[in-house]
């Protein structure tokens, strides 16, 4: 696969995996800095990801944003990882 900048589909990916490896809830900020984006392109996503309904916003006990997958959004990394182990089957 391509070594250089991330795509679009590998940033959806890369977003929502971070969501599941914290146990499906992770505050806006530390996903902020985790996705390795500026806060401008993590903006842009973060919009994409509520709109597409990959991903829905929960308010602990003290009224804090969490993030956490929708079945919508486990699917996304599911069938991401399938399409690239196809791509890289083939050497694509």
């Amino acid at each position: 696969m391509n070594k250089g900048k991330r795509d679009r589909l590998e940033v959806l990916y890369d977003i929502l995996f971070l969501i599941k490896q914290h146990h499906n809830s992770i505050r806006p900020t530390p996903l902020l800095r985790f996705s390795n984006l500026s806060f401008k392109s993590f903006s842009e996503y973060e919009t994409e990801i509520i709109k597409k309904k990959f991903v829905k916003v929960v308010e602990d006990d003290k009224g804090k944003k969490h993030y956490t997958l929708t079945d919508k959004g486990f699917e996304y990394i599911e069938k991401y990882k399938q399409i690239k182990e196809f791509i890289e089957g083939f050497e694509l």
